[in-house]
């Protein structure tokens, strides 16, 4: 799965990791929807640290189709609000 990092790039990322990817993503979505905004902005780092740990970064020239886009660490509250489906932001 090549996954986007909104202002990074793009990594290749096993589809065995979508399940230990999918705890943040439930977490963030529950700090997402009480409104806890430092909660949020730690989870959110700790996803896409993850991201990076577990995948394998595709060269800056490559310009592959993303199945998954995940905002930037900086991101707030309402920007990754208009990038979630009904699952989060991780599929599944």
């Amino acid at each position: 799965m090549i996954v986007r990092i909104m202002g990074e790039g793009q990594v290749s990322l096993a589809d065995s990791h979508l399940t230990e990817l999918n705890k943040l993503d439930d977490v963030l979505l529950e700090e997402m929807e009480n409104g806890d905004g430092p909660g949020f902005r730690a989870t959110l780092h700790a996803l896409l640290q993850k991201v990076r740990e577990l995948g394998e970064p595709l060269p800056d020239d490559s310009l592959e189709p993303s199945e998954l886009i995940l905002p930037s660490p900086d991101a707030t509250l309402e920007d990754v609000r208009e990038l979630l489906s009904d699952d989060g932001l991780i599929p599944g």
